[in-house]
């Protein structure tokens, strides 16, 4: 084990120490926030430590086990105990270094996915539909709630845009590799002749805000709008001027929302909607200064880099950043992300790897 290893834990297991005695001491923990602080820290430093006193636990079996090979009589079988005692060090120790990876800060919060229809007409409002029904389909698996916030539906079906909130634990960790350009090969409906099309549609993936997310946004530089919604909604969106429009003046970011029937719930939710796209402005701005010292493969999610072809006649998915492609294209249309987000979250991991073993 590393050094520079060995130090982070040991330092871990001093604060751990700390840890239990301060959540020990009724006068600590009479503060509500401040127990709850510790309590959260005490949590995510316990699994490392644990883990660390297997890795204790692994050396010392294999020190005995090289003092009964001086016995030859023992020697046959203390060597193969030397043999898994090292297989369960090098095993925990990977197990370390992930756990001591640095951890995104937004992973367990909710997000806004954006999914807009780009070059292809009808039939790419009509794959923009069918992008956003695989991500709804993926987070009922996973038990999470969708909210569409904005829509703009396709002349033929589909969506010219729609923003949708999607909130569960761990929602924006397994989704957030997913911004960038979809690009779909098919036979349209409207395809008379048979001939394949080539569609495409862009994927934003945004964590949501929070009043402690540091995203400062003065009133004076948004100008608010109210109209009339249009599309379904009866006499109601005929009559009241529900839908709101938020232009952002510094950056220019407009959102509008009109889904819901009363203005002041569509102006909390453009609200909500426009903090997380000026955080991610921030976040891809910071990324880009970053850039040239080191792009993250799976994790840059530009708008303009085509990042996955679905090819419907020969039934695969292809993720262009990690070479993956998974002929289950049916599966993988109904929600079953798993796969793919799993390889991105395990090639993340292995770049993070790579970078803390490049470190001194």
């Amino acid at each position: 084990m590393k050094a520079s290893v060995a130090a982070k834990l040991a330092s871990l297991v001093s604060r751990a120490r700390e840890l239990d005695a301060l959540l020990a001491d009724p006068e600590v923990t009479a503060n509500l926030d401040n127990y709850r602080r510790l309590s959260k820290e005490h949590a995510d430093i316990s699994p490392v430590v644990a883990r660390y006193g297997d890795y204790a636990a692994a050396e010392a079996d294999v020190a005995a086990a090289e003092e009964m090979a001086r016995d030859p009589e023992m020697r046959d079988f203390a060597e193969g105990e030397i043999r898994e005692g090292r297989a369960r060090l090098e095993e925990i120790a990977a197990d370390i270094q992930r756990m001591l990876l640095p951890k995104d800060p937004n992973d367990e919060r909710n997000l806004f996915l954006e999914v807009r229809a780009g070059t292809g007409g009808d039939e790419s409002a009509l794959f923009a539909g069918d992008l956003f029904r695989m991500y709804s389909r993926f987070a009922e698996r996973n038990r999470w709630q969708v909210e569409v916030v904005s829509e703009s539906p396709g002349d033929a079906g589909g969506y010219k845009e729609i923003i949708a909130r999607i909130a569960g634990q761990g929602a924006y960790s397994r989704l957030k590799f997913e911004s960038g350009g979809h690009r779909v090969q098919r036979v349209p409906a409207t395809e008379t002749q048979g001939r394949i099309h080539t569609s495409a549609a862009t994927v934003a993936v945004m964590p949501e805000a929070d009043d402690a997310g540091g995203v400062e946004i003065n009133p004076a530089d948004v100008r608010v709008d109210t109209y009339r919604a249009s599309g379904a909604g009866g006499q109601h969106v005929n009559k009241t001027d529900s839908a709101v429009r938020l232009t952002h003046l510094p950056t220019g970011i407009v959102v509008e929302c009109q889904d819901a029937r009363s203005q002041h719930k569509n102006r909390e939710q453009a609200w909500r909607v426009l903090a997380a796209r000026i955080k991610d402005k921030q976040v891809r701005e910071q990324q880009a200064k970053e850039a040239s010292e080191r792009k993250s493969l799976v994790g840059s999610g530009d708008r303009s880099d085509r990042i996955r072809t679905y090819n419907f006649p020969q039934g695969r998915v292809t993720d262009h950043r990690i070479n993956l492609t998974l002929y289950k294209i049916d599966q993988i249309m109904d929600g079953d992300l798993s796969e793919l987000t799993g390889a991105l979250m395990a090639e993340h991991q292995a770049e993070l790897l790579a970078s803390l073993a490049e470190s001194p």
